[in-house]
């Protein structure tokens, strides 16, 4: 029996879900694959099967022995099931895999999401690690950031601006728990266009009774919850996004062809969330308004703009669309593929 390619994986939902979009591409192509990742492997929930390893932040000395009894676990798992390669996707708990694997000798990919090589990565790229990459300029090959399928499926859908009777809809959303700025500034931003506009936020559990009530007294229809469990849909029926600049975020809504008004993270470790929003936003994808920036008049101007000339929102959803890589997990597949015949002798 054929090993599996090992899939190093862990953390947020930047790492998990493009990890989780490579390991059903690999089932596809009759691969079979493994999830190595830390004690919140749970949220891998693809249909690789899951060993957990120790993990830690590197930032304590509790972290950093955790990290190397890692490696020893990964060792083990590594050998115990015979795998033939190891695919890391960035954040401390993909380390102890990718340095296992070093250590066995296996062709091993560094997949990086960001639009700058994160402190992983950087420190993981050394000797024959290959770095495949989700924006251009870094690494070895260019293959984009791997998208859920109901989500690069999106990209069949034409884009159609809203009608001059019709409500702009708005689609609001910031990380996996939301954006509190964004239930800050939205119903003050939004209040003069009421009538005009139709909300769809992602909203901060503790946030919400007030969110609903601000856009109550503003007069805003908007619908509010804590968790979009339908995101294609919508995605889908958007005709305007408002979201933080994630790697996921980012490769999702150029995938699928949606003009986006970016707020950078301005917290995300070496601004990459700025470095993301930039490519787009030069592409012609969208807006880029950092956190200073992102006040109730300019948001509401950038909003008026694209209800008075909807062109550009169609504009905007062309550009996103050619930015956008809905292959991405293919082109990785094939990437670490022909690096695996290349390492054999």
């Amino acid at each position: 029996m054929v090993g599996p390619i090992a899939i190093a994986a862990g953390g947020t939902g930047g790492h998990v879900f493009p990890a989780r979009a490579f390991a059903a591409c690999l089932a596809a192509r009759s691969e079979t694959a493994i999830a190595v990742t830390d004690r919140r492997g749970t949220a891998f929930a693809g249909d690789a099967p899951v060993y957990t390893i120790r993990a830690g932040s590197p930032r304590s000395p509790s972290g950093l022995m955790q990290l190397g009894l890692g490696v020893f676990d990964a060792r083990r798992v590594l050998a115990k099931t015979c795998s033939r390669a190891v695919v890391g996707f960035g954040g401390y708990p993909s380390a102890p895999t990718v340095l296992a694997a070093r250590w066995l000798g296996l062709t091993t990919v560094l997949h990086e999401q960001n639009a700058v090589l994160g402190r992983t990565n950087r420190v993981l790229a050394r000797g024959r690690v290959k770095i495949a990459a989700g924006y251009p300029g870094l690494g070895d090959r260019l293959v984009g950031n791997p998208v859920r399928a109901e989500i690069a499926a999106l990209r069949e859908r034409a884009y159609v601006p809203p009608a001059p009777s019709e409500p702009l809809r708005l689609l609001v959303f910031g990380g996996s728990q939301g954006a509190r700025l964004f239930s800050e500034i939205l119903p003050a931003a939004l209040g003069p266009l009421a009538g005009r506009v139709a909300l769809h936020q992602q909203c901060r559990a503790e946030d919400l009774e007030v969110a609903r009530e601000a856009y109550r007294r503003q007069g805003v229809e908007a619908r509010l919850e804590p968790f979009i469990e339908d995101m294609a849909n919508a995605l889908g029926m958007a005709h305007l996004v408002i979201a933080r600049a994630g790697a996921s975020t980012v490769a999702e809504l150029s995938a699928a062809g949606r003009p986006a008004i970016l707020v950078p993270y301005p917290h995300a470790t070496d601004d990459h969330q700025s470095a993301n929003a930039r490519a787009v936003v030069e592409a012609g994808g969208g807006w880029l308004l950092q956190d200073r920036d992102f006040t109730p008049d300019r948001l509401r101007q950038l909003v008026e703009t694209c209800l008075a000339e909807p062109g550009q929102l169609a504009q905007a959803a062309a550009a996103a669309r050619c930015f956008g890589r809905p292959d991405a997990a293919g082109a990785l597949v094939d990437f670490v593929l022909s690096q695996m015949r290349e390492a054999t002798p």
